[in-house]
């Protein structure tokens, strides 16, 4: 078995180029990448994209340009490839949605990408969000991404729900936002998530979930498939978790059974076997990670024995 750097040489283009080669890319991606569908709308959406939160406006020149090549590596092949891009207000003191909005526009395919990102002025200490500071960002990411519709806002980090749900559902029946939902990643939220999935008219969840994180098995993912609520995932790698417990090891033989070839795709197919989540979102600024990425949403998925068998691995890594 051939590890992740090994793989991605064979596999990827390397440099920072403002965008890969749409040869190379051809011959990678001849697979559509793995569809879902959101619930609520019917509408079909690849199981892998693109966490945006590394765009920052601090980052320098060459990251700009590799972080330019990531969108790139997304969008271009088979059927569109991952095209789901998750952004927030906050994200790189703007840069994010600023950087992403501006390539996407350039380009030319703003029209190929599922934009979602998030709003919150309420902050983490339980503060209610002033309705006017909640719109005036909101109209601060359509003006940053450049597009008239926006096809996800999410409330970050369970900021005042009642506050900027609401204003984000007004948003929904003016169809200016597609979809609409709430977030967190803090395991200690999860009660109060479960409050809103049942209260309010939502689209979305964004959730922590990754192979050494499994809670959300126990009680949201249930719940999002009972109330008709798409999953959307982010840390799938365990935050820097895994790849600390993987180190240097070599993946098993068997991960072929299910179409993994390298420890990244080995992740994320763990994540999208769950049939509550929709979409996954592995934050890179690296292109030849991206490419690595969607080979998650391709072929096979893993079995029930296949899952066993994965978590006594990862239950037999140091750090567990």
């Amino acid at each position: 078995m051939i590890s992740r750097r090994d793989w991605l040489r064979i596999n990827a283009s390397a440099g920072a180029a403002l965008s890969l080669n749409s040869r190379t890319l051809q011959v990678l991606q001849t697979e559509a990448v793995r569809t879902r569908v959101i619930p609520s709308t019917g509408e079909q959406i690849p199981v892998i994209g693109l966490g945006g939160r590394w765009i920052s406006m601090n980052s320098s020149a060459e990251e700009l340009a590799d972080h330019r090549a990531v969108l790139h590596a997304l969008t271009e092949g088979a059927e569109g490839s991952g095209r789901v891009f998750d952004s927030a207000a906050g994200y790189g003191r703007g840069g994010s949605e600023t950087y992403a909005g501006q390539w996407a526009q350039e380009d030319g395919f703003a029209d190929d990408i599922f934009w979602a990102t998030k709003v919150n002025v309420a902050g983490r200490g339980g503060d209610l969000a002033d309705p006017e500071s909640v719109r005036a960002q909101i109209e601060r990411s359509f003006e940053r991404l450049g597009v008239p519709v926006i096809d996800l806002n999410q409330v970050h980090n369970m900021g005042d729900p009642p506050t900027q749900l609401g204003i984000l559902q007004e948003y929904k029946e003016s169809g200016r936002i597609r979809h609409i939902g709430i977030t967190t990643t803090n395991e200690t939220q999860y009660g109060e998530l479960a409050k809103v999935m049942r209260e309010y008219p939502i689209d979305f969840i964004g959730i922590d979930y990754a192979i050494d994180n499994r809670l959300a098995e126990e009680r949201i993912f249930p719940l999002a498939q009972d109330e008709g609520i798409a999953v959307m995932v982010y840390l799938p790698f365990g935050r820097s978790r895994m790849w600390r417990r993987i180190g240097d090891r070599p993946l098993p033989e068997w991960a072929t059974e299910f179409d993994a070839h390298s420890w990244a795709q080995f992740m994320l197919k763990f994540v999208v076997a769950h049939p509550a989540v929709i979409v996954a979102v592995p934050g890179t600024g690296d292109p030849q990670h991206m490419v690595d990425n969607l080979g998650g949403g391709r072929g096979r998925l893993p079995t029930q024995d296949h899952l066993r068998r994965m978590f006594e691995l990862v239950d037999s890594l140091p750090g567990g």
